[in-house]
């Protein structure tokens, strides 16, 4: 089966509906899949609920879908940095499910490897656990969360071989594998593309069976806060 296209809108055709679920790999703004997130912009594609980490900046990564009003939902963890989203929440224009970072991940694990939900003591007593079913096991007591299945995943790696077997480099991992495996599809853009049978196994990082499409593209390296010491 071919994975590689030419191009974000290429790789994203035929994927994208009004109303979809995505879950997108990323941390602040390293690893973020951003030719993918544009590519959605220029699609027009609204009502989306987006899984992510954040949401970006104001002007790059998920936050330019949020300046086009495509977003109706976030489930994010960390919402700061971000002015436009701080104030369509405020306003009610955004819908927000807040995660703590380690169960959002581990939603997005589950997910894709088919686990419906699992309990947690995190967020206990607090208002994540509004609404949520309540356990005891062994004294104490856990809530239910469930596990994220997306229509879509869009995710940023390395490198990649043409089967979709993946490196990741440095931090760039964070969300991005566990976003991979919880889509129906998964959509990947790379650095580059190498050769099949050039990628150590014992270094992949993900393997391909999770992959559908692939692009190669040009990156944009940010930095979110610049810290220097005085001379």
């Amino acid at each position: 089966m071919k994975k590689v296209y030419a191009d974000a809108a290429a790789a994203l055709d035929g994927l994208l509906f009004d109303g979809m679920m995505i879950a997108s790999g990323g941390f602040g703004l390293c690893g973020i899949p951003e030719l993918l997130i544009a590519a959605i912009r220029d699609a027009g594609t609204k009502n989306l609920t987006v899984a992510s980490n954040n949401a970006g900046v104001d002007d790059f990564g998920l936050g330019i879908l949020l300046q086009t009003r495509q977003v109706k939902k976030m489930i994010s963890s960390y919402v700061g940095e971000n002015a436009e989203f701080m104030r369509q929440y405020l306003s009610g224009e955004l819908e927000l499910e807040f995660n703590p970072q380690g169960t959002l991940a581990e939603r997005m694990r589950a997910g894709g490897a088919g686990i419906p939900g699992f309990y947690t003591r995190t967020g206990v007593g607090t208002v994540i656990a509004e609404g949520k079913e309540h356990k005891d096991f062994d004294g104490q007591t856990y809530i239910l969360e469930r596990g994220i299945v997306a229509d879509l995943a869009i995710v940023k790696a390395w490198k990649a071989d043409p089967s979709g077997n993946l490196v990741f480099r440095k931090t760039a991992r964070n969300f991005n594998p566990p976003a991979a495996t919880c889509g129906k599809v998964c959509v990947v853009e790379v650095e580059e593309i190498v050769p099949l049978g050039s990628l150590d196994p014992d270094k992949i990082h993900l393997p391909g069976i999770y992959v559908h499409r692939l692009i190669q593209g040009q990156h944009e390296k940010r930095i979110e806060n610049r810290t220097v010491q005085a001379a």
